[in-house]
Parts: structure tokens; sequence; C-alpha cells
């Protein structure tokens, strides 16, 4: 297949190239810098440094590469920033993703993956959300991703449309060949944040929040590694290719994993109790978000291959020693 990829220079979008590239399809990325890395561009792969909103552009890169699909990764991903920067977040994520749509149907490209996200669910405090669940998004980056959920399947109901909408739950690790990993420097990620303090980048954790209605008092996540999710999208981009079925899956491995329980397996990694320190709760935090999977495994028999928290504390940790 001939791919698409807006955002393929950012975290998920770079891993996805390359599980793209190693199946033998080729791939063309589209992105502005703004929040991603060259460096993540994998070598094989094209890159054009555009903004997707930038339709003469693009338009004329959609006609002359004559693509099978369209993997949309690209836009802004912090919660805390959306909340101080509504506008902002909502211009980029919904109103660009509006015009990129529009620009990639006026040219007949017309198979669309949708990067999505588990936030859209909302606070509740479901013991696993499907994908049928009432919606309820609670701060400006969840709303950009629900809005967009809404636009792309009321576009499909046309009949030009085929998408496919995938809510990620918590993304983490990296490539085990240290091929690609999180450069971002973001407070919202917690595996990230550990590995900085695991690697002297910074002088400690800070858990929001002991006394959730929980296990052990604190938020409850679901991890899935960034490999296993970008061969996910090569399992939908092919399928969408083949059969032109539109469809919407969470993105988990169905297992919550609480913060205490993640720092406590760092530690045990390290062979070292790293200096942590208990915070407020984040503003609307969701309390526990974890996948039922059961969707997405029917339908493509799908088994993970690196469902394994030491194992994505691991690559996320060489990743984080390599750069």
């Amino acid at each position: 297949m001939n791919i698409l990829i807006t955002g393929g220079a950012g975290y998920i979008g770079s891993h996805t190239c390359l599980a793209l590239m190693d199946k033998g399809h080729s791939v063309t990325i589209l992105d502005n810098l703004i929040t991603s890395s060259e460096k993540l561009i994998p070598k094989r792969a094209n890159f054009i440094k555009t903004d997707i909103s930038d339709i003469p552009t693009v338009s004329k890169i959609i006609k002359n590469k004559k693509f099978d699909a369209t993997l949309h990764f690209a836009g802004l991903i912090s919660v805390n920033e959306s909340i101080k920067f509504p506008k902002k977040y909502y211009e980029n994520n919904y109103e660009k993703t509006k015009i990129f749509l529009k620009c990639c149907l006026d040219n007949n490209l017309n198979n669309f993956i949708f990067s999505s996200s588990a936030c859209v669910y909302g606070i509740g405090q479901k013991e696993k959300y499907v994908e049928t669940d009432k919606l309820s998004p609670t701060n400006p980056y969840a709303k950009s991703k629900f809005d967009t959920e809404k636009l792309i399947i009321e576009e499909s109901k046309k009949g030009k449309l085929k998408f496919m909408i995938l809510r990620y739950f918590n993304v983490a690790g990296a490539d085990n060949k240290k091929r690609s990993g999180l450069i971002s420097d973001f407070n919202d990620n917690l595996i990230k944040n550990l590995c900085q303090v695991a690697t002297g980048k910074k002088e400690k954790i800070i858990i929001n929040g002991n006394d959730y209605q929980t296990k052990d008092g604190t938020a409850v996540r679901d991890f899935i590694h960034v490999s296993d999710l970008a061969n996910i999208h090569v399992l939908v981009t092919e399928r969408l290719k083949k059969n032109g079925e539109s469809n919407l899956y969470n993105c988990g491995y169905g297992e919550g994993y609480s913060v205490k329980e993640v720092v406590d397996e760092m530690d045990k990694l390290l062979k070292n109790k790293l200096k942590r320190e208990i915070g407020p709760q984040r503003k609307n935090d969701i309390i526990s978000s974890v996948a039922d999977t059961r969707k997405f495994t029917k339908d493509f028999n799908w088994k993970p291959e690196f469902n394994n928290l030491n194992y994505i504390l691991k690559t996320a940790l060489e990743w984080e020693k390599s750069i």
C-alpha cells in the first residue's frame, strides 16, 4: 500500500511508519515539526514539511502520489495545555482536521484512519469502557477528539468516506531497536517522567493524588506498548483497504495498573527506589481508564506481542538513555 501519514514525526506516528515499512508498505509523512521531531522520521520514509491546512500543497501531494489511505495523527496532545489554551486546541485538532478531511475527499483519498483517545469517555468510574458507552469529554483536548469523531462519522454517512477510529488508552514504551521513542517533554506522561527521574534528568516523580477510590488510592490506567498500537494501525489500514467497512475500536490491553504500581515496577527494574512525592489530584482527572478490548480482539483475532509492564518500562528507559 501507499500510505499518507500526518504527524509521522511524532511518537505514535513514527512508530506506525516503522511498522508499515517493516511490512513493505510505502509511507509519505506530512508534519510541520511544531510538536514533533525530524529525528524520529524513518530514513526510508518520504518526508514533506507542511501543515495539513495548507490545501494547495496537500492537494498537489495527494494528486501526485495516489495514496490508498491516510492515517491522521497530527494534532496537539496535552490535556493540561488544552485547559490553558482551549481555542488553540479547537483550531489545531478540530478545525484543521476538518480542512484536511475535505481536501482528502476532494482528491478521492477516501480511506481515513483517525487517532482518537479514551479521554472521550470522561471521568466515569466504569470497570472497563466499551465502544458504545456514552461519551462525556471533560477538557478541551478530549472535546477536540470527540468533535472530530462526530465529524468523521457524519461525513461517512454521505457514502464516500470510509474510516477507522482508534481510541487510544495510555500509550507507552519505545521501539525495541531504539529507532523511535518519546522525545516530547510534557508533564502529562507518567512513564516519560519516570524515565527522566531514573536517568537523572528530573529530581523526583510526583504522584498526582493518593486519595482516589481505587485499590491503593492512585489513579488507574491501561498501558499499551506503542509498538503493539503501531501494529494495530497496520491491521486496520489493510482491512479498510481490502473491504472498505468503517469501524471504531478501543486500543489497550484491558488491564489496569495504578500509578503506584507503575512506580513500584520501575523501582524493581532499577533495583533502586526513586524519589517520589504525593501531589494534589489534577483537575477533572479520570479515576480509572481501562479498555474493553473484546471487539478488536474478536474482529482481528488479535494477540498483543508486548503486553508486559516491565517490558514497556524497560524499552522506554532504554530509549531515554539513548537521547
